[in-house]
């Protein structure tokens, strides 16, 4: 069970002093059976008049901060130890019914399933539908686990991954016409996939490590970004098409969300005069404790 340490700063600059209006924060890693927090701190510069924590619609932890102070700088600060246990491939237990693609979600999870496969993004043309066809076997059953760890693969394989430190995501079409894009573009695409193909799916927000001195991750930024696919028997299963992989090896959940816009790590506001913004900076640092293996991603969202 590897231990790491985890620093994430996120650092915005103002030419003069500014108002801030409230800050909403989602850096603190979920609490689950395969991840553990040993201790976290939250450091806010300027001090907040109050730091407030409460739970969303998905669970994720987040912390809202208001503020009487003006500054020229604000500094989110998040350190965290903890304990991660990631679950392997081959412990991906599977229904009977649900061994075979196509198969139906029971009449139980159904109702909760829903929104997660809803579609997000329009498709007039059904090219994602068409792309997601390609890796169901024609005429006959599709091993379910196999077809989603072959996609997954295939994003890594036939895209480029390039860094975008702007905001924002391209669409899924846009993603698969031009062949290249972030983290957070091929879990857009992923999930359009999967939910064509009546899956449940959902956006995963949080860290990427390298497990050992042998072992490589590609993505990261401020943020990593996956997907989490339903699948009976084992639930909520993870899937990163920036590396390839199947399962939370190297990966820190943080946020879980319908869509990207409801993961994102520091969104917030500032009154001052026009042009008074500067820059934004993040530096993310993990540390695993066991092998002293550091990663370091000095930059915006991937």
């Amino acid at each position: 069970m590897p231990s790491l340490t985890l620093s994430h700063v996120t650092k915005y600059s103002y030419r003069q002093p500014v108002a801030f209006g409230e800050h909403r924060i989602m850096v603190r890693p979920r609490e689950s059976y395969d991840q553990r927090l040993i201790d976290t701190q939250l450091t806010i510069t300027p001090e907040p008049a109050e730091v407030r924590w409460l739970h969303d619609v998905f669970g994720n932890a987040v912390a809202i901060a208001t503020f009487d102070k003006r500054a020229k700088d604000l500094v989110i600060d998040s350190r965290v130890r903890l304990d991660h246990s990631p679950a392997e491939l081959q412990n991906v237990d599977i229904e009977r019914y649900a061994r075979f693609y196509p198969f139906t979600y029971s009449s139980e999870d159904m109702p909760d399933l829903l929104r997660s496969i809803e579609r997000q993004h329009h498709d007039p043309l059904r090219q994602i539908d068409s792309w997601a066809r390609r890796f169901v076997a024609p005429g006959g059953q599709t091993d379910t686990l196999a077809m989603l760890s072959e996609m997954t693969a295939a994003i890594k394989r036939e895209f480029t991954y390039v860094q975008r430190p702007e905001k924002g995501t391209q669409s899924p079409i846009e993603t698969l016409a031009r062949r290249k894009g972030t983290c957070r573009d091929y879990a857009m695409l992923m999930i359009e996939a999967v939910r064509a193909l009546g899956f449940a799916a959902r956006f995963v927000s949080g860290y990427v490590y390298n497990p050992t001195r042998r072992e490589s991750r590609t993505g990261g930024g401020s943020t990593h970004a996956w997907v989490r696919v339903y699948i009976p028997g084992s639930g909520w299963v993870e899937f990163d098409p920036t590396n390839g992989i199947v399962g939370n090896r190297g990966l820190i959940r943080v946020a879980i969300a319908r869509d990207i816009y409801q993961a994102v790590p520091v969104s917030g506001t500032w009154s001052g005069f026009p042009g008074s913004f500067l820059d934004m900076t993040v530096s993310v640092d993990i540390t695993v404790d066991e092998d002293e293996t550091v990663l370091q991603h000095p930059s915006l969202t991937a």
